[in-house]
């Protein structure tokens, strides 16, 4: 499992409904992507959380554009008047996270439209998996492209990793956030779908092996990028582990609210 890495080539706009001030940037393969910089709000950590979000959702199935790695040249922040900009690509020098650019989507608006109940069950599975608290539907992170919805920004899910403190005793937590899941009224097919969600230890492992090198160790209590890696590995298969805590809670919300 490999992922491509572009460089950037120009900054072409800011997307400010991000907490994080993600942009638009073209690279030298001519393709344009969301930048996720490792200079703004969480850093490596919120980049990680995307990176093993979006892989997993791929492996799973679920639709998520392509992820690649970003070389920054600090050089850009020169053509830019904004100093906050400038700052930002300053302090991102190096290596970030993209996703590739779906021009014309528009954001999923849970009011005016419905979802797939099967789709609508693998999705909240999935984030209820990854504890995304992202999905609401005050920021529901879908995008329906080309009359297909579409998954982004899981740059908050995996929340534990902020702080290591009994993270595998956390890995159980049910996730009651689950409750305010911007799809749970569509999600009518949980129980049906979970004997199709599979994630082996090789796929977990393999995912996790993508983390770069310069994203890890920092601020944390691991020795070396080994253990590090480790600890996310033993956190998922953990929270893996039958039976799926998760999926009770996440059944258990949807009959609260219907």
């Amino acid at each position: 499992m490999t992922l491509r890495t572009v460089t950037a080539t120009r900054y072409v706009t800011p997307l400010r409904e991000g907490g994080s001030l993600p942009a638009i940037v073209e690279a030298d393969d001519d393709g344009m992507y969301v930048l996720k910089f490792r200079g703004a709000g969480q850093g490596e950590k919120s980049l990680i959380a995307e990176l093993i979000g979006g892989e997993m959702a791929r492996v799973l199935g679920l639709p998520v554009p392509e992820i690649v790695f970003v070389e920054l040249n600090p050089d850009l922040a020169r053509t830019e008047p904004d100093p906050e900009i400038q700052d930002l690509i300053r302090a991102s020098a190096g290596l970030n996270l993209a996703l590739d650019y779906l021009p014309s989507s528009v954001t999923f608006d849970p009011i005016a439209g419905t979802v797939d109940a099967e789709l609508a069950s693998r999705i909240v599975w999935f984030d209820a998996l990854i504890t995304n608290v992202d999905r609401t539907a005050r920021n529901a992170n879908l995008l329906m492209w080309h009359r297909n919805l579409w998954l982004i920004d899981h740059g908050a899910a995996l929340y534990f990793h902020h702080t290591w403190t009994n993270y595998l005793q956390r890995s159980r937590d049910r996730f009651p956030a689950i409750k305010d899941h911007v799809l749970l009224r569509f999600a009518t097919e949980l129980e049906a779908i979970d004997a199709s969600m599979k994630l082996s230890r090789d796929t977990i492992e393999q995912i996790v092996n993508l983390i770069p090198e310069s994203w890890l160790v920092t601020n944390t209590p691991f020795e070396n990028s080994d253990q590090h890696r480790t600890a996310y590995i033993e956190y998922l298969l953990s929270r893996l582990e039958q039976p799926h805590v998760f999926l009770e809670e996440a059944i258990r919300a949807r009959t609260l609210n219907v």
